[in-house]
């Protein structure tokens, strides 16, 4: 085996996991559109879908951060008033 053949085969596996979640979440498991202009219309908003659905779980964890920074500054506060 190649090492060109090899890598492709490499990006394959790490590919169609993402495949079978856009496939499972996002109702791509038959696609009903007739030739390449309805399986680009097919593909577009599951892939926009997945990358929203990614961009609202970083949102959450940053939120998540911004609000222990948050509640440590006020609980810094309360302690340096309290003394």
């Amino acid at each position: 085996m190649t090492d060109t053949i090899r890598r492709e085969m490499k990006r394959r596996a790490a590919v169609e996991p993402v495949i079978g979640h856009l496939k499972a979440d996002h109702r791509m498991g038959r696609n009903h559109l007739a030739h390449a202009m309805g399986d680009a219309a097919n593909a577009v908003p599951a892939a926009i879908g997945y990358n929203f659905r990614r961009i609202l779980a970083w949102l959450k964890l940053f939120v998540a951060f911004i609000q222990a920074a948050i509640l440590t500054l006020l609980g810094q506060d309360q302690l340096l008033s309290a003394a």
